[in-house]
């Protein structure tokens, strides 16, 4: 299958009628929300989405998301690479639907006032997800000192009364 351009928008219902798929490539650039997260300006994400009804008769749009990115160590403040390979299984539904009737392998996606899911804030969402909370180096690899960062003295403060010690004083009188 030859790579493509990844569409921004989706109709899930037509697509899962003709069973399209797009193996593709999405922009870094165009993920505003994961730049913002990640070290890297520039990249690009590969994506394979899959449409199709099940057996239930439901619309489901799944596949996979496989990228490289930089975040920062939060351990020792250098660069650290990460590879995410990320799949997902979503059913889409309308804004006002019930969802409780979903199979619990499937994930929801609200359907926009067009009746379309936005491909690219569902793959932005799927790799947000994807990295790590506090992402850091294996301790081998990772070059965090246990050495103090902070450089020179720093003085004493000088000893000030306590404000509560005449709480002290009236506990005792009474």
């Amino acid at each position: 299958m030859q790579k493509v351009k990844i569409p921004v928008t989706l109709d899930p219902s037509r697509a899962a009628q003709r069973q399209l798929s797009y193996d593709g490539v999405v922009q870094l650039e165009e993920l505003s929300r994961l730049e913002q997260v990640v070290r890297d300006q520039s990249g690009e994400i590969a994506v394979q989405i899959h449409c199709k009804n099940d057996e239930q008769g439901l619309t489901v749009v799944y596949g996979s998301i496989q990228t490289h990115l930089t975040v920062v160590c939060q351990r020792c403040n250098d660069e650290l690479g990460l590879d995410l390979v990320q799949d997902f299984m979503y059913s889409p539904v309308k804004a006002d639907a019930e969802s409780d009737e979903l199979p619990d392998n499937y994930d929801i996606v609200e359907l926009d006032e067009d009746g379309e899911i936005n491909l690219r804030e569902l793959i932005e969402d799927e790799l947000i997800l994807a990295i790590p909370i506090v992402p850091t180096h294996n301790e081998v690899n990772c070059s965090y000192s246990e050495k103090p960062a902070s450089f020179g003295e720093i003085d004493a403060e000088e000893s000030k009364p306590n404000p509560f010690d005449i709480l002290k004083q009236l506990k005792k009188d009474s």
